[in-house]
């Protein structure tokens, strides 16, 4: 098949297309993505990229066609809209120039924003290919979740725009089953709605690491509490902080944070603050392939959502990697994320927004056995072979665009008979 990926985000940007997209074309199918320039999470073009520079290029053979965009900057309110807005009417008004050729499906992938859905429809009309629209954030109740957004007008024009964008989609695919009642709810028959959660890239696999390895003189000694991730609203870091401050007269437990986003330098003055620089150490974004590296140096990770009925339906991604590298994982979770960990059996989660759980949970983490924390990456790991395994979904994947390619070419033998 000839696939067309629309998407905001892709290499060198950290996102799960990426391995979507190699997928794809590892079996044998022709893929071209259709893009903005590289800018997340910092916020600046990366190196080589800019406004007008590297417009057309490949990534693992597969054909990469970028469009300009603004910069995300600091991610405030106005210069991210600003960002959002010019991938949006730019990717548009490109479309028929820097997407040329034929396609037999295009698959969206719509983390935050939910207008990358708008030139994915203007090439629906130009191409004529089934669209498959990929979910990983609900819009407006992203908006609302993270106080992006609070004036009740615009709350109300997003949701005009997600309805008309939904409707013009043959397939729904969500990244959480909890999904599928608020798409529902913008008139989607439930059969259009179909699960597809995240996977995570092969390289996130259980790996043991020489007495040599560079990334041991990088991490502190002691029982390491390791997050990976954006540094974000939606993290709520707050609790974190809470849950170390908590701690602090436990000196063995160290709190080590992989990434960066757009509060890291707000974690990083209350760290002074609270004077937890002993206990908390800032590491900064590492590439995606030396992540395994360091989850095997963790004693358990850490994934946190802050306190939202919203972001209770969320699985977040970092869950899937966590799991696949059979490392146990404490958490502050509602909803979902918790749900499948405790499903798994693959470690301890306390509420969202409870500092005093976290730390509680910790230290029940902390006073567990070796061989009990292991069990429980074992089993993590054994739940995502069976839930969220790479070929699995891809097989998957690939059959739904294959019968809606057949449906299309059907229709058009048709209509010519």
């Amino acid at each position: 098949m000839r696939v067309l990926i629309v998407t905001q985000y892709f290499w060198p940007e950290d996102f799960r297309i990426n391995d979507l997209a190699r997928g794809l074309r590892e079996r044998g199918h022709e893929v071209t993505v259709y893009t903005g320039k590289p800018n997340y999470p910092g916020g600046r073009f990366f190196p080589g990229y800019g406004f007008f520079g590297q417009g057309n290029e490949s990534y693992d053979g597969i054909r990469v066609n970028r469009v300009p965009l603004i910069a995300r900057g600091n991610s405030s309110g106005f210069r991210l809209a600003l960002n959002y807005a010019s991938f949006a009417i730019i990717a548009s008004l490109l479309a028929p120039f820097r997407a040329r050729g034929d396609f037999d499906v295009i698959l969206v992938y719509e983390p935050s924003p939910v207008t990358v859905g708008i030139p994915a429809l203007v090439l629906k009309a130009l191409k004529g290919a089934p669209l498959l629209f990929w979910v990983q954030d609900l819009w407006p109740e992203t908006l609302v979740a993270t106080d992006a957004v609070r004036a009740s007008w615009i709350l109300k024009c997003v949701d005009r725009l997600v309805r008309f964008i939904y409707r013009g989609c043959e397939r729904i695919l969500v990244q959480s089953v909890t999904f599928v009642e608020s798409i529902q709810r913008f008139g989607i028959a439930r059969e259009r709605i179909l699960y597809f959660p995240n996977s995570a890239e092969g390289l996130y696999q259980p790996i043991t690491l020489k007495p040599d390895a560079p990334e041991r003189t990088q991490i502190p000694e002691g029982f390491k509490v390791m997050f990976a991730g954006n540094v974000g609203a939606a993290q709520d870091f707050e609790t974190i902080l809470g849950a170390a401050e908590r701690l602090r007269n436990e000196t063995a437990i160290q709190w080590i944070i992989l990434g960066e986003g757009r509060l890291l330098s707000w974690v990083e003055s209350e760290v002074k603050e609270r004077g937890l620089e002993r206990s908390i150490h800032l590491l900064g974004r590492h590439p995606v392939e030396s992540m395994p590296r360091f989850f095997a140096l963790a004693n358990a990770m850490l994934v946190t959502l802050r306190r939202d009925p919203i972001l209770a339906m969320t699985i977040p991604a970092r869950v899937q990697s966590y799991l696949a590298c059979a490392r146990p994982i404490v958490a502050a979770l509602d909803g979902e994320g918790a749900r499948i960990i405790d499903e798994a059996g693959a470690g301890v989660a306390a509420r969202s927004g409870d500092p005093d759980g976290l730390a509680r949970a910790v230290m029940e983490i902390y006073l567990m056995p070796e061989t009990e924390r292991q069990q429980m990456g074992e089993r993590g790991r054994r739940y995502f072979e069976q839930h969220f395994e790479r070929e699995m979904l891809l097989t998957r994947l690939e059959g739904w665009m294959q019968e809606l390619t057949q449906t299309r070419e059907s229709s058009i033998v048709n209509r010519e008979s």
